[in-house]
């Protein structure tokens, strides 16, 4: 069975065995799937990804009524083919085996030693298969005193740190408002399977990619860790505010909020001008940003007196024209209905079987001149392509499949 749409990755051909759930694992290997690779997730009969019922919102059906999907799945599970598979049955495994001898990438994120105890470890697959590249996303990662422990994303920002520097500096620690550990841990493991290949295309050979939320999460600490480990001392939660550059937070007009992200000295004398207190550019305290940071407490108070004085569409609008970067705060409904998002094509359709419309779905954001995205399937219901992918990989016959089913296998 062909794809509805042409496969126009970079990917096209690449086999990848998703054993991956919920958001980590999954947004990897769904843009894997985006770049045009055959990403076969595999999941236990009758149960799937935990997050097909991580809801509401559900997928709606004609009627109205709630399907089985939901939003969380829907958003991490584009361009796949969905496999069940009893991976704890020894026919299960062996059946496993085969199909991973035929995969280019194996990606997983059960707890450090599940998939040994079935003869699915890396090292028991090696051998057999010395090109595979098998990566592994855990909490903690597969060594250290925490490795036994079960990873969360909650759990990860909290002790990553990143929420002690989230939040209003008066207020209680604040979680970032999606998994941002799960999807920047996926990121990576995108970035080191893509590497992978390339010392694969190179040297013949795959390898182990151990990655863990947390060893993710310190890394995008980023400039925040850094400022720590410069100078020793612990930062506050700034809010709003950006610690090192002033004006650049979020300020309230006449009859709303705005962004105002002032990055340079130019920006801010034409801020000045255009606020009509030119004064303030010429003043000493005030003239580089590094005098600014260090008598924020005097000048910002002095701003939102300014910004409060307009409507926000008087900011937007007079700010733009001088070239100062502003901003509104959107709801959800506003990103989505902006000119700009709607001009990128940031939401795509793809038909789905649950649901008698088209399937509406945020769309990738990489854009290739000569390997464009393809979006060729909508995230699929349980073990919708078992038959199909086992025929395609392995020569499943229809005697094949039944006898799988009858053992429970599939």
């Amino acid at each position: 069975m062909t794809d509805p749409v042409q496969n126009t990755g970079a990917l096209a051909g690449l086999k990848v065995f998703d054993m991956s759930r919920v958001l980590a694992g999954p947004s990897a290997t769904q843009v894997l799937g985006d770049l045009g690779a055959d990403v076969v997730k595999v999941e236990r009969p009758g149960q799937g990804d935990d997050t097909r019922a991580w809801g509401p919102p559900y997928l709606k059906d004609g009627e109205g009524s709630d399907t089985t999907e939901s939003a969380y799945y829907l958003s991490a599970n584009r361009n796949k083919r969905s496999l069940t598979l009893d991976f704890t049955k020894p026919e299960g495994q062996a059946l496993a085996r085969r199909m991973i001898a035929e995969a280019d990438v194996l990606i997983e994120n059960y707890k450090v030693g599940t998939l040994a105890r079935h003869g699915l470890g890396y090292d028991q697959l090696a051998e057999d298969v010395p090109g595979l590249i098998y990566c592994s996303i855990t909490g903690f990662g597969q060594t250290g005193p925490y490795a036994p422990r079960p990873g969360y994303d909650f759990l990860i920002q909290a002790m990553g740190g990143i929420m002690s520097v989230t939040g209003q500096p008066d207020g209680a620690p604040q979680r970032i408002g999606v998994g941002v550990a799960d999807l920047m841990t996926g990121m990576y493991a995108l970035v080191a399977i893509l590497a992978a290949l390339h010392h694969r295309s190179a040297t013949g050979r795959g390898q182990h990619i151990d990655l863990a939320l947390l060893d993710s999460q310190v890394a995008w600490l980023s400039y925040a860790g850094q400022y720590y480990l410069t100078s020793r001392e612990v930062p506050p939660r700034p809010g709003n505010a950006h610690p090192s550059i002033v004006p650049y937070e979020a300020f309230a007009t006449a009859d709303g909020h705005v962004i105002l992200g002032v990055g340079n000295d130019s920006q801010f004398a034409r801020f000045s001008r255009f606020a009509g207190r030119a004064d303030l550019a010429a003043d000493p305290r005030y003239r580089t940003n590094q005098g600014r940071v260090a008598h924020r407490a005097d000048l910002v108070p002095i701003i939102r007196s300014l910004m409060a004085e307009h409507p926000t569409a008087y900011w937007l609008d007079g700010l733009e024209r001088v070239k100062v970067p502003c901003s509104p705060i959107n709801r959800l409904d506003q990103v989505f209905a902006d000119p700009q998002v709607q001009a990128r094509e940031m939401t795509t359709t793809l038909p789905h079987p649950l649901s008698p419309e088209p399937l509406e779905l945020i769309a990738s954001p990489l854009r290739f001149s000569q390997t464009p995205v393809s979006y060729r399937r909508a995230p699929p219901v349980l073990g919708q392509h078992t038959d199909q992918v086992l025929r395609e990989w392995l020569g499943a016959t229809d005697r094949d499949l039944a006898a799988w089913r009858a053992d429970a296998i599939i």
